[in-house]
């Protein structure tokens, strides 16, 4: 957030500073994926919705599937769709702003975690 912040759409003009938040988005995008799959949660993919989507699908009762773990794919899915148009709104703003919202919320997610396994 810190790299973007002031910079909004131009950032693009800026290229060490454009080349710096696509590190570091991908260095966030990685330790998420990399929690995830410590966390092993089945049936919640991160990296590949459509993985997701397509188990949805295949699993039906329509593909002659017993629907395993339908609820928590819809709830990822719906989640993601949720996340989209949360950081599409917060990017009418700045990119600052979608930074440090994800921010944020990966905060209150690592609290969250931390204080559910001391239990």
């Amino acid at each position: 957030m810190a790299v973007a912040v002031g910079f909004g759409s131009e950032l693009s003009g800026h290229a060490t500073r454009l080349y710096a938040v696509i590190a570091l988005t991908g260095l966030a995008m990685g330790i998420r994926n990399a929690t995830v799959r410590k966390l092993a949660v089945p049936d919640l993919t991160t990296t590949v919705l459509s993985l997701t989507i397509t188990g949805l699908a295949a699993d039906s009762t329509l593909a002659a599937g017993s629907n395993p773990g339908w609820e928590r794919r819809v709830v990822s899915v719906g989640t993601m769709f949720a996340g989209a148009v949360v950081g599409v709104w917060l990017l009418t703003y700045s990119i600052a702003a979608a930074l440090a919202f994800c921010g944020v919320v990966s905060g209150v997610c690592a609290v969250a975690a931390h204080v559910g396994t001391r239990q």
